[in-house]
């Protein structure tokens, strides 16, 4: 499913516990974990290589990034 209305698209994947999706590939792949859900509150795993900054949307625009 992609949802329109902004400047970029947005890819929508529905993902179980313990399932991943995977951005870019080799030494830059970003790999994101459903490590839990919980009513309705996700708890997400990142691994992705060390000089890869990784913030909150409330943080990154906080830094104005």
């Amino acid at each position: 499913m992609v949802v329109y209305g902004r400047a970029n698209v947005m890819l929508v994947l529905s993902r179980y516990e313990n399932e991943s999706i995977v951005i870019g590939d080799g030494e830059d792949a970003i790999e994101v974990v459903v490590v839990e859900v919980r009513g309705n509150k996700v708890r997400l795993g990142v691994h992705c290589a060390k000089q890869i900054p990784v913030n909150r949307s409330e943080i990154a625009k906080s830094k104005g990034l």
